[in-house]
């Protein structure tokens, strides 16, 4: 039988740099030629660069998440931890803790990554009681403090891990027993109060458990009504410690739940309208959950963005092959291209980011990996970001949008949508004049090869 090596802890005297690339990674530009000596560099993230009027830093505001990058082990359904990091071995779990929080901050270091995000259970192991737990995490709040003191990396959001304890198997906000809701309560308003001290621009809520297996127990109504209230408490605690970060959900159709309440954008604003917090409360948005929902991203921020609550992106990719959330590293220009071009429709990222909310491969073990993965997505994201200010700054495409819709900006089109023409008085110019319209091409393959030249 063969014997499966665990991770050894580590001890602070004897930790050795994790990654053996040390110095940051730098742009070069286009021409880049990977060497010996620097196999990696920026092409086209220059943080420095104006993109419409704004730094490319500004425009992108990339974050790297706490729990795929160094919580996660790197399992799946059918295999035990792949990477073996020192911080997931036994030991003592606040030691492992610190020595997670100087990975994750010479990672930021190397790739100059601007913002990082958290769950309460990847910075801090959980106790035996929320208390135990509220001490380990203020214990290492003092750690994230000091090190985002000395360099500069600021908190792009927190949240609270409402899903993976057994005690939330039937929900947070949602579940049958309302202790289990004052408990989430509880752990939120720690989380929250702590992402405020750390001044983070953001506070989301990721309903995983919030749904259903079978409607055979379930009440629709209540569990509905008790999330909406659970949300409400959330806004007024922020207004109550002056938190001026957006709250964010983030949409995801089923898995872990069969169906989960925050289906897509449609359905989070439907929410959002019924228990009066769609302005209070916008979206954090990622690519494989959009998928899971039939959607593509691109639609989704459209969305969003028309109905007022575009918040923030996680930013990864789905397999399109596979019916789960693969959590993927960005890699697909065009794809990341459109999703660019309706952030800047949209207004721009805001107070937002893009959260590489993305996992290493099981197989990619190396920590080396960690740093390939965010570099290059960082850059293909920038690549994009390009490519969509020029199509912003053509406006060939706005421009075939606009000619297309063209009838409405007529006094007819107008006074229709102003409220000005009945159902009989349409009915009797039609007749009166004659009307009998046709038909134009939506030119949808003329638009798909534009979109193609700007790449």
């Amino acid at each position: 039988m063969t014997q499966t090596l665990a991770p050894q802890p580590v001890a602070t005297a004897q930790r050795k740099a994790c990654f053996s690339l040390r110095q940051p990674i730098a742009f070069r530009g286009e021409g880049f030629k990977p060497t010996e000596s620097e196999p990696l560099a920026y092409q086209y993230y220059d943080k420095n660069r104006l993109v419409l009027g704004k730094r490319m830093e500004d425009q992108l505001r990339f974050a790297t998440c706490y729990w795929h990058s160094f919580g996660w082990g790197g399992t799946d359904p059918f295999g035990d931890s792949s990477f073996m990091r020192p911080w997931h071995a036994a030991g003592d779990p606040m030691a492992q803790a610190i020595h997670k929080a100087d990975v994750a901050f010479d990672l930021f270091r190397l790739i100059d990554s601007p913002f990082f995000t958290f769950h309460d259970r990847d910075v801090a192991p959980e106790g035996a009681t929320l208390r135990e737990s509220n001490e380990h995490l203020k214990r290492i709040e003092g750690v994230l403090e000091r090190k985002m003191d000395e360099t500069g990396v600021k908190l792009l959001w927190g949240t609270a891990n409402l899903f993976s304890n057994r005690r939330y198997m039937a929900g947070a906000a949602t579940n049958p027993d309302p202790e289990v809701f004052a408990y989430a309560a509880a752990q939120v308003k720690n989380v929250l109060e702590m992402t405020h001290r750390l001044q983070g621009h953001n506070y989301v809520l990721w309903g995983g458990r919030e749904g259903y297996e079978t409607l055979l127990n379930t009440d629709l109504k209540r569990e509905l009504a008790q999330l909406g209230r659970f949300l409400n408490l959330v806004v007024e605690h922020k207004h109550k410690i002056g938190f001026t970060g957006q709250i964010l959900i983030e949409p995801k159709p089923a898995e872990p739940t069969k169906h989960q309440y925050d289906y897509d954008v449609g359905t989070v604003y439907g929410f959002l309208k019924a228990h009066g917090l769609e302005n209070e409360v916008k979206v954090n948005l990622e690519q494989n959950h959009a998928l899971l929902a039939g959607h593509t991203f691109e639609h989704e921020i459209a969305l969003a963005g028309a109905l007022g609550i575009f918040g923030s992106l996680d930013m990864n990719r789905g397999d399109e092959m596979l019916g789960w959330d693969t959590d993927q590293f960005p890699n697909n220009l065009p794809q990341v291209a459109l999703t660019m071009y309706e952030v800047l429709k949209a207004g721009g990222i805001g107070q937002g980011g893009l959260n590489f909310d993305a996992k290493l491969r099981r197989q990619s073990i190396d920590p080396d990996d960690l740093v390939w993965a965010h570099a290059t997505a960082m850059d293909l994201c920038a690549r994009a970001l390009l490519v969509a200010e020029k199509m912003i700054q053509d406006g060939a495409l706005q421009r075939h949008v606009e000619s297309r819709y063209q009838g409405w900006d007529t006094p007819r089109g107008r006074a229709i949508l102003n409220g000005e023409r009945s159902l009989d008085a349409l009915a009797r110019e039609v007749e009166a004049e004659g009307i009998e319209p046709q038909p134009r091409s939506g030119q949808q393959e003329r638009l798909e090869h534009l979109v193609n030249s700007y790449l």
